[in-house]
């Protein structure tokens, strides 16, 4: 669907319009009086999103992001479906599956009763995805822009067998510094140390960064929440349906190696992300109904 189309369906007057991004790609600009986002129609791609109480970004976006066709962005909230990390049997497939690199349709835009915006995104199947995912199921991305930041990824089993789902929400959220903040709401949980050959680990107090994370927390549906003194605010991340909990940060050498981070880009960010992953993958009946939920919001810091 071209630009024109796409605003004379979907576009609301002085909120939401849909314009040509960066390497060409269709962005969704979003503009109400609580919050500013952008939306790559590429992955159904939160690229950035700002409450108007902020005055800084709580999404991250690096600076050095790459934007093309078929190509993931650096930043932002990545969808992951129809399954986490590399694929179980087919390493040719994608990383993280084929959704965040995927051109997904409006289906509807909306504004609410308290002024935040929403759009909401199906994403279409094809010979190539088939051959990938053969499972017949129906997958869409609510997006809901104010204050806070809400998204719903629903999957339908639209076939007459089970399927077994991975997912997340790869979100990227900006900070002053990474040795500078810390992560509470995983106390007591076990995880898989990926950086430690996939070793099994139960956390002990908050988590604070002095090198390479990346970790999935098992079993964890609490809410999360990262403190930034240097920042003067906690990001809170709430989430339903979710039963794991990813975090990461590439440290300078891997963000080095990826080129898309920048010099320093890799100390502004933090990725919290809400996933079914690992033992915590979903198991879909035929005809059942899946919504991995997640909502950001930024508070102040309580001072001491």
């Amino acid at each position: 669907m071209d630009l024109d189309t796409l605003n004379q369906q979907h576009a609301i007057a002085d909120r939401l319009r849909f314009i040509e991004g960066p390497g060409g790609l269709p962005f969704a600009e979003i503009d109400n009086a609580l919050g500013t986002a952008y939306l790559c129609l590429q992955g159904a791609h939160v690229t950035t999103w700002r409450p108007k109480d902020q005055d800084a970004p709580v999404v991250w976006l690096s600076d050095y992001a790459r934007f093309a066709p078929g190509k993931s962005i650096r930043g932002g909230v990545p969808v992951c479906w129809p399954w986490f990390g590399p694929h179980a049997s087919e390493p040719g497939f994608p990383a993280h599956g084929y959704a965040r690199t995927s051109m997904w349709t409006v289906t509807t835009s909306s504004t609410l009763d308290d002024g935040r915006t929403r759009i909401v995104l199906t994403l279409p199947d094809s010979d190539q995805t088939r051959a990938q995912w053969p499972h017949p199921c129906r997958v869409e991305l609510s997006v809901t822009v104010g204050a806070s930041l809400e998204l719903a990824l629903t999957t339908h089993n639209l076939g007459d067998a089970p399927m077994q789902l991975g997912e997340a929400l790869h979100t990227y959220f900006q900070i002053s510094d990474i040795g500078a903040v810390r992560v509470t709401g995983l106390d007591g949980r076990v995880y898989v140390d990926k950086v430690d050959g996939g070793a099994r680990k139960t956390q002990t107090g908050a988590v604070t960064f002095d090198g390479e994370v990346d970790r999935v927390y098992l079993d964890s549906d609490d809410t999360c929440v990262i403190e930034d003194p240097g920042l003067g605010r906690r990001i809170v991340v709430a989430k339903r349906d979710s039963r794991a909990t990813v975090l990461w940060t590439p440290w300078r050498d891997k963000a080095d190696q990826m080129g898309d981070f920048g010099p320093d880009g890799w100390r502004r960010m933090v990725c919290v992300e809400s996933a079914n992953a690992v033992d915590n993958v979903v198991t879909l009946a035929p005809g059942a109904t899946h919504t991995l939920w997640a909502r950001y919001h930024a508070e102040a810091l309580p001072t001491a």
